[in-house]
């Protein structure tokens, strides 16, 4: 059968909040369009399985879901040289720095549900160091995209590699997926580790498993 979605019972969310929802540089006209495909796709969505988005419980559900897309996607809108902001400082230390248990959340880009865990960060500084803090604000940019883990943690290691031009950059990744814990095979207890070794964590055994046994690893 066909279905026609009606988008006049929530015209009154026809004009998004710009602190909720929006880019940096977007106009108006451009962001009101994009909200409102964006509702308009939801209430497709609900019609399509079986609901009435004119219902008191779903009425405002296409409007709750545009902004919380647009929040959990953020890092499409953000540059790391923007987030990392001059926090890089020169400094005579070459010795590891590991940055541990960096939270995220992030969607599978497969079926657009979440996965989320923590990320591990170590580097041999080359004559300058980075502001701790912003070794999460990197795993943000990318983290807050349509993602798959392999991807999230080159990423990661690349970037660093990029602003700081280290001996070397390891990346670990742990994470669960909720593809494979709600739906498919329904597996609630495993998770997915991920790592990249670039410089001289590739190199040197060594400096591996220095690494490793820092993050309590064997």
């Amino acid at each position: 059968s066909h279905i026609t979605t009606s988008t006049m019972a929530c015209s009154h969310h026809d004009e998004p909040d710009p602190a909720k929802f929006g880019r940096p540089g977007e106009d108006a006209a451009a962001r009101t369009e994009r909200y409102q495909k964006m509702t308009g796709a939801v209430r497709t969505l609900l019609e399509c399985l079986g609901e009435n988005p004119d219902r008191p419980g779903l009425l405002d559900t296409p409007a709750r879901v545009a902004k919380a897309l647009e929040f959990m996607t953020t890092g499409y809108a953000q540059e790391c040289k923007d987030v990392i902001h001059g926090a890089v400082f020169p400094e005579e230390h070459d010795d590891m720095v590991i940055v541990k248990d960096i939270e995220f959340y992030s969607m599978c880009e497969h079926h657009m549900v979440p996965f989320f865990g923590k990320v591990h960060i170590g580097y041999l500084p080359n004559g300058s160091v980075l502001g701790l803090s912003k070794f999460a604000r990197i795993v943000e940019v990318f983290a807050r995209r349509l993602q798959v883990q392999e991807r999230l943690t080159k990423q990661i290691a690349e970037q660093i590699m990029e602003t700081l031009v280290p001996s070397g950059c390891a990346v670990i990744v742990e994470a669960k997926h909720m593809c494979m814990h709600m739906r498919g095979v329904q597996k609630t207890q495993t998770s997915t580790t991920t790592s990249t070794m670039l410089g001289a964590f590739r190199r040197d055994p060594r400096t591996r498993e220095e690494f490793l046994t820092l993050l309590g690893r064997p």
